[in-house]
């Protein structure tokens, strides 16, 4: 079994947590995500979440810690998704495989419809206190 690295940002504001609903045609459309993406091999955890930021939304972030990580398979590909804070540096978003991002509370997260990986991850972020 192949596997690979895919990595998230947890940009939290005034308690929320900035999420992002992907558009039309992704295998995921309709869900909502926190940003991120996979690790081109060459990349470190930190250089993919930086790029996915600029490539999804066009804006800069600063990665911060390490915040916890679960394991998923899909299409015989067992992933190691990673979640690290994240700092926007800046709010002049431009979107680009998503239809609308905004800012939810945790209980607020709690009601969407998530991709089930991240699904995953909310609730061991939820349970140390993280978010």
């Amino acid at each position: 079994m192949n596997e690979r690295i895919t990595t998230c940002g947890i940009v939290l504001e005034c308690k929320k947590v900035l999420v992002a609903k992907r558009s039309v045609g992704a295998k995921t459309c309709g869900l909502w995500e926190f940003v991120g993406g996979k690790n081109r091999y060459h990349e470190s955890e930190e250089e993919t979440l930086i790029r996915e930021f600029d490539e999804e939304l066009g804006v800069k972030v600063e990665v911060g810690e390490y915040l916890d990580g679960v394991d998923f398979v899909n299409n015989d590909t067992l992933y190691h998704l990673k979640a690290y804070r994240v700092s926007l540096l800046d709010n002049s978003f431009r979107l680009s495989v998503h239809s609308e991002i905004k800012y939810v509370s945790k209980e607020e997260l709690l009601t969407l419809e998530m991709v089930p990986s991240d699904l995953m991850l909310i609730n061991k972020l939820i349970e140390k206190g993280l978010i």
